[in-house]
């Protein structure tokens, strides 16, 4: 084996052909909650990321007072994917979190299936605008409270912060770990099979 051959990364394994329900999921909430640490862990490929170092201009801008340590920022959007089974594939795209980078969110939102609300306890306020948005274009989404050891919360108690209603699925997360970030989509597709097979009944 030659050199130039030897350096050549390795090929990703293809999509198997049975492979015929491609979902298109966002993950959307505050700045700094772990959107891109989501979907960095739970995608099968390498994700496509717009990362880029934050900026003495940017601490003016976005608020960095609750989220101290974090030197890079997403400034359009976090593409990855994964395979749930051999039949569903889900399509992920990370949302910016910043209110700046807003504008993106319609458009990122056409042809979206449903989401996820990565929230941070400590700063639920942060999460208003994901699920305004969410419930304006009329997306179906749950609710992940990613751990970041700060205070805890009552199920109850996020449930009134954030004026959700019952149906919608609320569940605990690390966004670090593979299983955990794939136990909160699996948790999404089963929300969307319960609302389409309501919906079907009626």
């Amino acid at each position: 084996m030659d050199s130039a051959t030897s350096d050549r990364p390795a090929a990703r394994t293809p999509l198997g052909r049975s492979a015929d329900n491609g979902l298109k999921i966002v993950v959307v909430g505050g700045f700094g909650v772990g959107k891109t640490t989501m979907v960095r862990s739970v995608s099968d490929i390498r994700p496509l990321n717009t990362e880029e170092v934050m900026t003495r201009a940017g601490e003016r801008v976005d608020d960095v007072s609750a989220i101290q340590g974090k030197t890079s920022t997403t400034v359009a959007f976090d593409f990855g994917r994964i395979a749930l089974n051999e039949r569903t594939v889900l399509y992920l795209f990370g949302a910016p979190g910043q209110e700046r980078f807003w504008f993106l969110w319609d458009r990122l939102f056409a042809g979206t299936l449903g989401a996820v609300v990565l929230v941070d306890t400590r700063r639920l306020a942060d999460s208003w605008y994901a699920i305004d948005r969410l419930e304006h274009h009329g997306t179906p989404f749950i609710v992940a409270r990613n751990d970041f050891g700060g205070p805890r919360h009552t199920a109850e108690q996020v449930r009134d912060a954030l004026d959700l209603p019952e149906h919608v699925p609320l569940i605990d997360c690390d966004a670090r770990s593979r299983p955990s970030s794939k136990n909160v989509l699996i948790t999404l597709v089963e929300h969307l099979h319960a609302l389409s097979t309501a919906q079907e009944s009626r």
